[in-house]
């Protein structure tokens, strides 16, 4: 199956970010719902502080959009954590019906093309979809402790401590889901994990590609390009084999892990983890629909599925696009 076009209307209706100290002394600054100072979020472990991230993320959402918890029907949710621990223990609480996802970085593309499937079919009224990623978490599952002080290579880049939540409903807000594309894993057989934007940019072109084929669309029918995560190695990268394949995709297209920090914060080839793309829909996407700046915009989630003991075990990196297409028109 190719693209799936929504038969009804389906609309992002309230979004919510919650952020890191880095984060917030990055481009967006204050249009993050809360940040905090050192990280932890009054938690005594990262870990927990993740799983705080999504609870107050959930609770912003929900105040933001003027809905109860009654009103959630169903939420998908999914971090980085093993089991995705920072979402089945962060939205315990609130005992709504759980999907738990992994998509790696390209999990909020993932939760939202899910949430908008399942409100289009009448199966759900409303979802909310939520992800989070810590980068000393990260470090700690995918890497070395920060303590540690190991190198970051050039290519490496620098996991988002952040949370993310989008509302899905038939509102009449102008953000509609007009169309997904769900990605298919692509394996080109890169196996350096500190170079995750190689590893993900031959599935974001795939999914790009096969999206201009089937719809007949073009890269300039559309304000904007968002992908996430592929930071500038991915990039550049995209943008080089699509335009292989005769695809400019032009001075519209922009990538979520080079927006989010300044350029003197340093984070190498730029963000990534769960929460960058998240922020990015988040305090990019939906502000500049909310104040009309664009009407038509792809919004394509890149992950590199990879796992500690794969890469151990000398496998090379899967990555994943998922793609969905928004706009300001029902």
């Amino acid at each position: 199956m190719g693209i799936i076009k929504l038969k009804n209307r389906v609309c992002v209706s309230a979004v919510a970010s919650v952020c890191g100290k880095k984060e917030y002394d990055g481009a967006f600054g204050e249009l993050y719902d809360e940040y905090s100072e050192d990280d932890t979020f009054g938690k005594k472990t990262f870990e927990q502080a993740e799983e705080e991230m999504q609870r107050r993320c959930f609770a912003h959402a929900l105040k933001k959009g003027g809905f109860d918890l009654s009103d959630i029907d169903a939420i998908f949710a999914g971090d980085l954590m093993n089991q995705c621990t920072a979402s089945s223990y962060g939205l315990l609480e609130y005992g709504r019906q759980y999907f738990g996802l992994f998509g790696a970085c390209s999990t909020m593309a993932e939760a939202v093309l899910l949430s908008a499937l399942t409100v289009d079919g009448g199966y759900f009224k409303r979802c909310a979809a939520i992800v989070s990623s810590h980068n000393c978490t990260a470090e700690r599952q995918f890497r070395m402790p920060i303590e540690y002080g190991g190198q970051r290579t050039p290519t490496a880049q620098w996991t988002v401590t952040g949370s993310g939540c989008a509302i899905i409903d038939t509102g009449v807000y102008g953000m509609y889901v007009k169309g997904v594309l769900p990605g298919v894993p692509v394996d080109r057989g890169v196996s350096d994990a500190a170079n995750m934007g190689a590893a993900m940019a031959p599935a974001a072109a795939d999914t790009l590609k096969r999206f201009f084929d089937e719809s007949g669309r073009k890269p300039n029918d559309f304000d904007l390009i968002l992908t996430g995560d592929l930071g500038g190695e991915g990039h550049g990268l995209l943008t080089e084999l699509l335009s292989y394949e005769g695809c400019d995709l032009g001075a519209d297209h922009l990538d979520c892990g080079m927006l989010l920090y300044k350029p003197e914060q340093d984070v190498h080839s730029g963000g990534s983890g769960c929460g960058c793309s998240a922020l990015g829909l988040a305090v990019y996407l939906f502000e500049r629909f909310k104040n009309k700046e664009i009407k038509n915009a792809l919004f394509v989630g890149t992950g590199a599925l990879m796992s500690p003991m794969a890469v151990a075990q000398g496998h090379s990196i899967p990555g994943i696009a998922h793609l969905i297409h928004f706009s300001s028109e029902v």
